[in-house]
C-alpha cells in the first residue's frame, strides 16, 4: 500500500470519520511501505493515529503524545485561547491534570512567555509532559493535584488549567474504542456524577491563586450548571463560556 487513497480507503472502510486527512498524517509518518503498512494496521485495529505517530496537531503546533497518555482534544483549544485571554506574558502557569502537557505549552506559546508549571499524577503522562514543557522552560512535577506543586507556588497562581476528568463512571463503556481502551482511565473517570476531581481542584483553587488570579475548567454542556456551583461554593466568581464550532464549553472562577 503506499498510494493516498489506498491508505485512505482503508481507514474509511474501518471507521475513520477523517480518512483522508489521516492517511496523509500516516504517509507522512512512514519512511518504507512496509512502515505504512504498519501503521495503518495499528490505526485500522482501534490505536488511537496520535499514538501511532507521537503527536498531536493542538492549537497549530505539534504536541508529543505518547501510548498510553490522554490524547489533547480540538474542543480543548477553547480552554486554551480563554486562558491565553486572562493572563499576561510573564503570568503563573499551572496546568493541572496536565496529561501531555499540552495545554500548557499552548498557553505558552500564546503568551510569548510565562512561569509555567504542570502536574500530574500518572508517571507515563509526566514523562510525556516533560517533552513539551520543559522546551518552553517550564517545570513538570509528579503527585496528585496540588500535593505535587512546589509551596511557594501558594498563591501566586494567576492562571490554573484544570481539564480534570468530568466522564461519569457509567459513560466510559460508551465511550469510542480508541479512548476507553488506549487512554489511561484516570484520565477519563470522574466518579459518579463526573464532577468528583473538579469538586477537589475547586476545593484547593482559591489558596494557590493570587488574588485577581483565574481557575479556567473544562466541562460539558450538560455538566456545566454542576461544574459552576462547585466553582461558587468554592468561594470563585463563576463564569461559563462556549464554543458552538467546538462544542467546547469552559466554567472560569475568579478569585476576587
Amino acid at each position: 500500500m503506499t498510494r493516498g487513497s489506498d491508505v485512505a480507503a482503508t481507514l474509511r472502510a474501518a471507521g475513520c470519520v477523517f480518512a483522508e486527512d489521516e492517511a496523509k498524517v500516516l504517509l507522512g509518518a512512514a519512511n518504507h511501505p512496509d512502515e505504512l503498512n504498519r501503521l495503518v494496521e495499528r490505526r485500522v485495529k482501534g490505536q488511537p493515529l496520535e499514538h501511532i505517530v507521537g503527536w498531536a496537531d493542538f492549537c497549530g503546533t505539534r504536541m508529543a503524545v505518547r501510548p498510553g497518555v490522554f490524547v489533547p482534544r480540538r474542543r480543548t483549544e477553547f480552554l486554551v485561547r480563554k486562558a491565553a485571554m486572562l493572563a499576561k506574558p510573564g503570568a503563573v502557569v499551572v496546568d493541572l491534570c496536565c496529561g501531555s502537557g499540552a495545554l500548557g505549552a499552548a498557553v505558552s506559546d500564546q503568551l510569548g512567555n510565562c512561569r509555567l508549571h504542570a502536574a500530574d499524577i500518572d508517571p507515563d503522562a509526566v514523562h510525556c509532559a516533560r517533552l513539551n514543557i520543559e522546551p518552553r522552560g517550564g517545570t513538570v512535577h509528579h503527585g496528585d493535584l496540588y500535593a505535587a506543586l512546589p509551596a511557594e507556588l501558594r498563591g501566586t497562581v494567576d492562571v490554573l488549567l484544570a481539564n480534570a476528568p468530568y466522564v461519569p463512571t457509567r459513560a466510559i463503556g460508551m465511550m469510542p474504542q480508541e479512548a476507553r481502551v488506549h487512554e489511561p482511565r484516570l484520565a477519563l473517570d470522574g466518579g459518579t456524577d463526573g464532577l468528583a476531581v473538579q469538586r477537589r481542584v475547586a476545593l484547593g483553587a482559591a489558596g494557590w491563586l493570587r488574588p485577581g488570579g483565574f481557575l479556567v475548567m473544562e466541562t460539558s454542556r450538560h455538566q456545566a450548571p454542576g461544574t459552576a456551583r462547585i466553582l461558587g461554593g468554592a468561594g470563585l466568581r463563576v463564569e461559563l463560556a462556549s464554543d458552538e464550532e467546538l462544542d467546547a464549553t469552559v466554567v472560569i472562577g475568579h478569585r476576587a
